[in-house]
């Protein structure tokens, strides 16, 4: 199960996912990266940053997060199934 936890930035969100993840890498469009262009093609969605068991997504100012967290979730949650 992922666990959502907020950061000290508003615009950035962790998700634990309990599994390595890989990293530290960022992840920006254009990436080749699987996950990476999933998540990246969420609207809103700026960059990924992975590392230790973690992601934490980071939004445009003007994105909300309770659109981009449901989208953000069921990827995280296929890439990282229990």
């Amino acid at each position: 199960m992922v666990r959502v936890e907020p950061t000290p930035n508003p615009n950035a969100v962790k998700f634990t996912v309990g599994k390595p993840v890989g990293g530290p890498k960022t992840l920006l469009p254009g990436t080749d990266d699987q996950l990476g262009t999933a998540l990246l093609g969420i609207a809103g969605v700026t960059s990924v940053f992975m590392t230790a068991d973690f992601v934490t997504i980071s939004k445009s100012a003007n994105a909300n997060w309770d659109d981009i967290k449901p989208a953000a979730l069921a990827s995280l949650e296929e890439a990282f199934p229990d």
